[in-house]
């Protein structure tokens, strides 16, 4: 997910400003106005090629949520789930669901969308051999352990779980009961594909064909993405602007920089150094608000300096060393609240969210702090890093706040370090094929509003974002108990029992809430952030 979510990961590493020529169009100029001008936006390569179920982080989702439609989609505003290319989902015991196609619907290149299109992707994504990230999404579905086997060659190449019905209805019989399961059905994971993804496989990545409101014009890694507006789109979400120029920053002061130059029309992230200036200078054109985003550091747990008997307390006692009040009032501004747990408030009570509920170990208690951190035999080593993806100037700064409380509390100068890696991409590649060598800069995007999506992702055993590799049965039977139950009180209930169980072992240290930020310029309006914190790119006009 986003997350670790969408699924996907909150990056928010934008991006060294790129030539102007780079990307087509001079500064922010974009070509024109009304529905035919272009706005160019600050961006990310993303870790990998533009497969749904094979992106799992910020930069790639945006693209794909741009490219493509499924049979959900997130309200901009509340985040909930609405039927889109599904005509109907329903179920007489969630755990069988049968699903109605809308009719009329195609992708870009005239081909129609059909049950087939869903089918043949979600086979796709759950094979095995395809080394899809997201596989673990349709984990859920029948058959999928004889296509995704824990080791050794799978026994089918297709879920058992799927049946087509005719071109606009198939019918989904899941493993267990999992009530809430059509709401996660509009993130990126589930997005259908035309027949070229999987007769020219290669073309199809250098240039996506998808059935959104944008289609891709070119890509350049390193550079940018054109993306123009697909006058044969036929949903109600049309984009009000001719296309989207996405460049390439490394850095986001840079892009900060282009904003205020008029060189760069829209930035979604707003660096630390320039929040306590930012609403003087963009003059009104700066949106900051509560979004779905929380921010971690996780441990690589599958490394026995952080999974040795004593490790728990040791990750407590870091947790309680880091003055969680102190960094956001000091370096965030009001864009940061400090975390008590490991959802989001924008969940609110009903959701799932509950304020408190990690409990001591997410209080700054600098004596209990040193207290555990002795008790368990101290730092591995007598010293830790914390590995952060070095694009974004912002996480340097709070990454050296949080090791500067650490070491405060330890009476040392050095037992905390920043360890600085230079992309995002190559930051998340490391963290995927498990080269990080201590404790690292996570954080979770939503993918859709549910308690679910915050914890079974990242911390459910071999689930497609739990890159610590954490692993509690107790905490794996409370999941798959929360999502059979068909009560969303009782589901929700349980599901914090899941989370009590972080509290104690602590793969992953919350931080803070955070909000989605951006600054545009004055060619811009009808500017807004989702509840994912993403720009809804579709509904900016540009003048």
């Amino acid at each position: 997910m986003r997350g670790a979510t969408r699924l996907k990961w909150a990056a928010m590493a934008a991006v060294v400003a790129v030539a102007a020529a780079g990307c087509g169009g001079g500064g922010g100029s974009g070509g024109g106005g009304g529905a035919s001008g272009i706005m160019s936006a600050s961006w990310a390569d993303p870790q990998n090629p533009l497969e749904p179920a094979n992106t799992n982080e910020v930069q790639g989702g945006k693209v794909l949520d741009m490219i493509l439609r499924g049979l959900k989609k997130y309200d901009p505003k509340t985040g909930k789930a609405e039927n889109w290319i599904a005509d109907s989902i329903t179920t007489g015991d969630s755990q069988n669901f049968t699903i109605k196609l809308k009719s009329g619907w195609t992708f870009s290149n005239g081909e129609k969308i059909t049950a087939d299109s869903f089918i043949n992707a979600w086979n796709y994504a759950a094979l095995v051999t395809n080394k899809q990230i997201n596989a673990p999404f349709f984990g859920y579905i029948d058959g999928y352990d004889k296509v995704h086997p824990a080791s050794g060659s799978p026994a089918a190449k297709k879920l058992s779980g799927l049946k087509k019905v005719s071109d606009l209805e198939f019918t989904v019989r899941l493993s267990q009961k999992f009530s809430t399961w059509p709401d996660t059905l509009g993130y990126s994971a589930f997005y259908p594909l035309p027949t070229a993804f999987f007769t020219d496989h290669a073309g199809w990545l250098a240039k996506p064909v998808g059935d959104g409101p944008y289609k891709v014009d070119s890509y350049t890694r390193g550079t940018g993405m054109n993306l123009l507006k697909w006058d044969g789109y036929t949903g109600s979400d049309k984009a009000r602007n001719g296309g989207v120029s996405l460049r390439v920053y490394t850095d986001t002061d840079t892009a900060y920089t282009d904003l205020l130059a008029g060189n760069l029309d829209l930035a979604d992230d707003v660096p630390a150094s320039q929040l306590k200036n930012v609403k003087r200078d963009l003059s009104g054109r700066y949106i900051n608000q509560p979004a779905g985003i929380i921010q971690t550091i996780a441990f690589p747990l599958y490394d026995k300096n952080w999974n040795g008997a004593s490790a728990g307390k040791l990750r407590q006692g870091i947790s309680m060393a880091i003055n969680r009040a102190q960094i956001t009032q000091q370096i965030f501004h009001g864009t940061r609240t400090p975390a008590t747990d490991w959802t989001s408030p924008v969940l609110g009570s009903s959701g799932g969210y509950k304020q408190g509920l990690c409990g001591a170990p997410c209080t700054y208690d600098a004596s209990k702090a040193k207290k555990l951190i002795q008790e368990a035999g101290g730092l591995p080593g007598g010293k830790m890093t914390i590995a952060y993806n070095a694009d974004s100037g912002s996480h340097k700064t709070w990454v050296d706040a949080v090791c500067n409380s650490i070491n405060n509390v330890l009476g040392s100068d050095n037992a905390c370090v920043g360890s600085p890696v230079g992309t995002f991409a190559d930051f998340r590649s490391r963290i995927t094929d498990k080269r990080i060598g201590g404790p690292f800069r996570a954080g979770w995007q939503m993918d859709y509003p549910l308690i679910q999506d915050f914890l079974q992702p990242l911390y459910y055993t071999g689930a497609s974002s739990n890159d610590s590799g954490y692993s509690s049965r107790e905490f794996d039977r409370l999941v798959n108990e929360a999502n059979a139950r068909t009560n969303a009180s009782d589901a929700v209930s349980t599901f914090q029992d899941a989370e009590k169980l972080l509290a104690k072992d602590m793969p992953a240290i919350p931080l803070w809430y955070q909000n989605g930020s951006a600054g545009y310029s004055s060619r811009l309006s009808n500017v807004s952030l989702n509840a994912f914190s993403v720009p809804v790119y579709y509904a900016i006009k540009v003048s």
